[in-house]
């Protein structure tokens, strides 16, 4: 859990809230539905990698505190294979 209050921290000190985020995140393509489950609303971009077996997903969004990030981050780290960036 360290790493999220250390995450929290820099974005609080960073952000005036509420603030635009991006989000961004690769996951293997057959994981793209259980990562769309997690992320709130906003402008999404996707990518397919150049093999199709993973997907790049970036989300632009307004976010009302730090703890609505972590929340989404905590979420999307139980899928299986991805990596946030």
């Amino acid at each position: 859990m360290a790493f999220f209050e250390q995450l929290k921290t820099r974005l609080d000190t960073v952000h005036t809230w509420p603030s635009n985020y991006l989000f961004k995140f690769i996951v293997p393509l057959h994981k793209k539905d259980e990562l769309m489950d997690v992320l709130p609303t906003g402008l999404i971009e996707e990518k397919l990698s150049r093999t199709g077996k993973y997907i790049s997903v970036s989300l632009r969004t307004r976010i009302e505190a730090s703890d609505d990030i972590i929340a989404v981050y905590q979420k999307a780290s139980l899928i299986e294979g991805i990596v946030s960036l």
